[in-house]
């Protein structure tokens, strides 16, 4: 398993130059007509978030080093700034993404990095499964004593194999998820690794109409101060 997850390492780092420069090259083009100018947006977008999940692929493994410092994190805070960074590719694809917060804990004893890759990760594969009739959701509540925080999409139902790896509480290795080809199963691999590294409890629910994914995060010692 270990060389499996050196082998993506190296293949990560092999990517990340050519992703920069693709992101430059795009940059650099000049006198483009609207249509241009959105075409090069998008690919500038692209290239960043391919390069957001190579360097969170790059961080799986100084997870065993124990570099990222658990904190108090604001829960709020962190969906707040992830729904704004997608938010462009949500009206980009036209489609709609549905918050709603009903936790009175507001902190976690989280990193707030790796939180944000998590919640990152399963709204951009909800992304692809949200449409005209239906959307995306994100919820975030109060669950006995953690928080969780949901996240809901109406596409095809999730192989079996994957949801009871999710079950479990975390995915062996990154896989193609041929039931839902728009998803991506690095994103999951990536969300499970963070999760547990953060004490949290990570899953999916299947549904009949799409699947919810979420993660239970341990409320911070400090959060009564905050209520």
């Amino acid at each position: 398993m270990e060389s499996e997850v050196d082998g993506i390492l190296v293949v990560a780092h092999e990517l990340k130059a050519p992703l920069a420069v693709l992101r430059q090259l795009a940059l650099s083009l000049d006198d483009l007509t609207e249509g241009g100018e959105k075409t090069r947006s998008e690919m500038v977008r692209v290239s960043e978030r391919a390069m957001k999940q190579v360097n969170d692929l790059a961080k799986i493994r100084r997870l065993e080093d124990g570099l990222f410092e658990m904190e108090p994190v604001s829960v709020r805070a962190v969906c707040d700034e992830v729904s704004r960074e997608l938010g462009y590719l949500f009206r980009f694809n036209k489609r709609d993404l549905f918050i709603k917060y009903s936790n009175r804990t507001k902190l976690v004893t989280a990193n707030r990095e790796l939180l944000y890759s998590v919640i990152y990760n399963f709204l951009l594969n909800a992304m692809h499964y949200s449409g005209e009739e239906t959307r995306a959701e994100l919820v975030v509540k109060d669950y006995y004593d953690r928080v969780k925080i949901l996240v809901r999409d109406y596409g095809p139902a999730l192989p079996m194999d994957v949801w009871r790896e999710m079950k479990r509480g975390w995915i062996k290795k990154p896989t193609s998820i041929a039931m839902r080809p728009g998803s991506s199963g690095l994103g999951l691999y990536i969300a499970s690794k963070f999760s547990r590294y953060m004490n949290a409890e990570v899953g999916a629910v299947r549904h009949r109409d799409g699947t919810s994914f979420y993660v239970n995060l341990p409320v911070s010692k400090q959060a009564s101060l905050f209520v």
